[in-house]
């Protein structure tokens, strides 16, 4: 689902009652757990957390008008999805995420490379997205992103 939106309490309004309070409370994860740096906006129609220009001038390789992208929340038709462009490219970060993950939830746990979908929006493991939030700053990012993108 594809939503409209010039900012996140934009997004959010858009969205169907039950999918607002868990989009909320994720947003209000990452914004208090995700290190000095990231930014927050729109980001390819979902709320977005981002490395802004001032911190990397040289933005997206795809498109360098964009800040470099980093993580996104999104409400899709069948359920919430978290998107963290860590996990995909640093794997002892996978690994750490995929064997915490049963600890957090009861569900098993839905992903894709980048992607962890919740069906059940009762079962969205708060705790564990506020901790992976904390594991890597903007610098770091960016190392991760030029060393992958030089290969």
């Amino acid at each position: 689902m594809q939503y409209r939106a010039e900012s996140p309490a934009d997004y959010i309004k858009q969205l169907p009652e039950e999918r607002k309070k868990p989009i909320n409370k994720l947003r209000e994860v990452i914004k208090t757990n995700l290190p000095k740096g990231f930014e927050e906006g729109i980001n390819y129609g979902m709320i977005g957390y981002y490395v802004p220009h001032y911190l990397y001038p040289a933005g997206y390789h795809c498109d360098p008008k964009l800040p470099l992208p980093f993580m996104n929340i999104a409400s899709q038709k069948n359920s919430i999805n978290f998107y963290h462009m860590g996990i995909y490219a640093k794997p002892d970060l996978y690994d750490w995420f995929v064997a915490e993950y049963p600890k957090h939830s009861k569900r098993k746990l839905d992903m894709g490379k980048s992607c962890v979908r919740f069906k059940y929006l009762e079962d969205i493991p708060y705790d564990l997205i506020g901790e992976l939030c904390t594991k890597m700053t903007p610098e770091a990012w960016i190392s991760i992103y030029e060393s992958a993108i030089k290969k």
